[in-house]
C-alpha cells in the first residue's frame, strides 16, 4: 500500500467569503492538532480525481461510473484505484445527504479493495458546519424531513457532521496536491500538517472561522483567474514539494477542464451537477502521467 499525505481545505456565483484574516498564529493552529510528520509519497498505479458535486445524486453516480469507479448499482469497481473528490459534496441540489452517504460508503469498499476514497473539505461544507445554509436548497432540506433533523445530521453528534468533520482541506499524492480552491504562497508556508491543523480547528469552532479567509484554500480562485499568477503557484508548489495542483471552485462553463500554466494546475470543477449542466469530467493520472476523462472518452494533457 503506498503512503499517501493528508493536508487539511467551490462553485462558480460564489457567496461572498470571509474577509482574509492574518496569519494564524502557530501556537493556536497546533493547540488544535499536534502536528504529524510529512512522509515521501510515491504514485499509485492509477489515481482519479472529480470535482464539486453539489447534492445532485444521479449526476454524481453517473461520472463516477464513466471514471471505472463503480459499477451500476454504486458499488465501488475501482480496485486499487486512489480516487479524490475535491469538495463541494452540499448544497445548490437536492441530494446531500445521498452524496455524503455514498462517499462514506465507497471509502469501506475502496479500503477492503485495496484502493482509497479521499473526501476534502470545500467552502460549502464548511459553510454548512459553521451553520450558513444560504444556498441549501428546499428540496434538501425536506429530504432529511426537517430543518432541525438536518441540523442535527450536520452537526458534531451527527453521522455526516461528524465525518465531515474529520475530512482533510488538502491531500497530496506523488508530486500533485488536491485542493478546492487553491493554495497560495502564504498557506503553503504553513506546510501540511499546519494547513491540515487550521482547518480541523476552524470546522471544530476552535478556531475563528476568518481564519479561512477568500484566500484560503477552500475559497482561493486566483490561479484559474489571473494569467499573471503562475508566477506564485510556482511558489506554493516550491514550498509545498509539489509539481502540479488540481483544484475545483472554479466551474469552467465550457464543461472541459481547465489546463494552466504549462500543465502545473488543473481545474476540474466542470460543473458536475444538474445544477450547472451536468457536465461530467475527471482527471486520471496513470502513474503520474495526466489525462482528463469524458463521456467522448480519455485526452492526454501537458505534465510539468
Amino acid at each position: 500500500m503506498f503512503s499517501l499525505t493528508l493536508l487539511l481545505s467551490c462553485s462558480s456565483a460564489p457567496p461572498p467569503a470571509p474577509a482574509q484574516a492574518a496569519d494564524p498564529p502557530a501556537a493556536s493552529v497546533a493547540s488544535v492538532v499536534e502536528a504529524v510528520p510529512e512522509e515521501p509519497v510515491q504514485w499509485p498505479a492509477r489515481v482519479v480525481a472529480i470535482g464539486d458535486l453539489h447534492a445532485d445524486l444521479p449526476t454524481t453516480l453517473s461520472v463516477l461510473q464513466m471514471a471505472g469507479l463503480v459499477d451500476a448499482l454504486g458499488q465501488w469497481s475501482g480496485g486499487e484505484t486512489v480516487f479524490v473528490q475535491t469538495g463541494d459534496q452540499t448544497d445548490r441540489g437536492p441530494d446531500s445527504k445521498e452524496v455524503l452517504e455514498l462517499l462514506m460508503a465507497l471509502q469501506g469498499q475502496a479500503a477492503a479493495a485495496g484502493g482509497q476514497v479521499i473526501v476534502l473539505l470545500g467552502n460549502h461544507e464548511v459553510m454548512n458546519l459553521g451553520g450558513d445554509l444560504r444556498y441549501v436548497s428546499p428540496e434538501d432540506v425536506q429530504d432529511f424531513g426537517s430543518a432541525q433533523a438536518r441540523e442535527q445530521a450536520f452537526s458534531a453528534q451527527g453521522a455526516l457532521g461528524a465525518w465531515l468533520r474529520e475530512r482533510p482541506m488538502v491531500a497530496q499524492v506523488g508530486d500533485t496536491v488536491f485542493v478546492h480552491g487553491g493554495i497560495t504562497p502564504r498557506f503553503a508556508q504553513m506546510g501540511l500538517p499546519g494547513m491540515n491543523a487550521l482547518a480541523k480547528g476552524v470546522v471544530s469552532g476552535q478556531l475563528p472561522r476568518g481564519q479561512l479567509g477568500d484566500d484560503s484554500p477552500i475559497w482561493y480562485r486566483g490561479y484559474l483567474q489571473d494569467d499573471g499568477a503562475c508566477q506564485e503557484l510556482e511558489r506554493a508548489l516550491e514550498s509545498l514539494g509539489a509539481r502540479r495542483m488540481v483544484v475545483g471552485h472554479t466551474t469552467q462553463r465550457t464543461g472541459r477542464i481547465a489546463v494552466g500554466c504549462e500543465g502545473r494546475v488543473l481545474g476540474i470543477d466542470t460543473g458536475i451537477s444538474s445544477h450547472y449542466g451536468a457536465h461530467a469530467a475527471a482527471v486520471e493520472f496513470r502513474e503520474g502521467d495526466a489525462w482528463v476523462l469524458y463521456p467522448s472518452g480519455a485526452e492526454d494533457v501537458p505534465d510539468p
